[in-house]
């Protein structure tokens, strides 16, 4: 078995190099297409039409726009092929019993547990550092329940045909570790995120705040043409008055808001990539199927983009951290804009969002498991019966 981990590793390994080639490749590519396009859009603009220089350069950077994304594409996948090629060599050192690199729960280490320090369940070269898969701390909170906490007779059965399926996923699951590599969240910001769910809005419910998100941006638009053709910049300055009173008066609920989400954005958009791993694959067992329906929406809408559309959102609203954020607040009322954008994405997923914690959680302690009976497989699962028995060869 460590020979298939090390031959994977190093397949792996050799793609993200082909992978690095490439994107080196398109680097010069792209700056050279770039070099190419200012040209181009200079003479288009000085001498051709000024229509055709704008049709041009508005095409240009939405194409070019387009082309980076697909370039820091080439980058991600080679991060995940270094990533899963890791994965294959930790493997392979544990087979060894070289488990050190992994998570040893010490903060899950509880004195007044029954039986867990007896056991070693948590701590450096614990039980719970040989066993951990997971990437996510929700995942590892999970498997620490699981190791701490008893499970109902009826659950055992379930969690047991999970992992026995899991095993057999060996590809599945790492490319899922792979992904989970990637994330660095916090039970703390977590319960943040899980206390602006419980908040009420402030910003939907009052209309006078829907209309000014509407009408300022017109004012400030109209007092910068007045002022370009006409007024004197004292007079233009007025029309940002009432954005700037607004803001005065919500102050305190927008950074309230802040505070509950903007730790979150970063871990939103890894959780989303989990999301579609596992949205992309049909499983057998019960208990998967139910943790992969907590995923569906209505309209055959993907959970994992709308987890997404909430880190994208919360990357808007931190905006505000930037030295220019005042002219876009002046300008337009940029931070309850995307208050507001909050307030309709928890009004519509408010609900949903625990569930996909919860399947994270499950599918991460459930994979770890999964790989444990991979790498033994001689290992039994017990049978719960419910009765006393005893039985003995004479």
């Amino acid at each position: 078995m460590k020979g298939q981990y090390l031959e994977r590793a190093s397949a792996f390994e050799a793609m993200a190099e082909t992978l690095k080639k490439k994107y080196n490749q398109y680097s010069l590519v792209r700056l050279l297409l770039f070099i190419a396009a200012v040209g181009l859009a200079i003479y288009l603009w000085t001498g051709v039409h000024e229509l055709a220089g704008a049709l041009f350069t508005a095409g240009f950077l939405y194409g070019f726009y387009r082309f980076i994304l697909w370039h820091q594409n080439i980058q991600q996948q080679e991060r995940h092929h270094r990533n899963l090629a890791a994965v294959n060599r930790l493997e392979a050192g544990v087979l060894h019993h070289e488990y050190s690199s992994f998570h040893n729960g010490e903060e899950f280490t509880d004195t007044e547990h029954p039986y867990s320090l007896d056991l070693d369940l948590f701590g450096e070269y614990s039980f719970f550092q040989y066993l951990t898969r997971a990437g996510t701390a929700l995942g590892r909170e999970r498997l620490a329940d699981y190791l701490r906490l008893p499970a109902a007779p009826d659950a055992i059965p379930q969690r047991q045909a999970a992992i026995a399926e899991l095993k057999d996923r060996l590809d599945w699951r790492q490319h899922f570790q792979a992904y989970s590599m990637e994330t660095e969240d916090s039970l703390e910001h977590i319960r943040l995120l899980r206390r602006w769910l419980e908040e009420p809005p402030f910003v939907s419910n009052r209309p006078w705040l829907l209309a000014a998100l509407f009408i300022t941006p017109f004012l400030a638009l109209a007092g910068l043409v007045l002022f370009i053709f006409y007024l004197p910049w004292y007079v233009a300055i007025l029309f940002i008055l009432p954005a700037a009173w607004i803001l005065r008066q919500t102050k305190e609920q927008v950074e309230k808001a802040h505070l509950q989400t903007t730790h979150a954005e970063k871990t939103l958009a890894h959780y989303g990539r989990l999301m579609r791993h596992m949205e992309g694959q049909q499983f057998e067992a019960p208990l998967l199927q139910n943790l992969h329906r907590l995923l569906e929406l209505p309209e055959n809408r993907l959970a994992s983009d709308a987890i997404r559309r909430l880190s994208y959102i919360i990357g808007q609203l931190n905006v505000r951290y930037n030295a220019f954020a005042i002219i876009l607040n002046l300008g337009g009322l940029w931070d309850l804009q995307w208050v507001y954008r909050l307030e309709q994405w928890k009004e519509s997923l408010r609900d949903q969002l625990p569930q996909w914690f919860e399947a994270i959680a499950e599918f991460e302690a459930l994979s770890s498991f999964g790989n444990l009976c991979y790498n033994n497989q001689d290992w039994a699962f017990p049978q719960i019966h419910n009765k006393a028995v005893v039985e003995g060869d004479a």
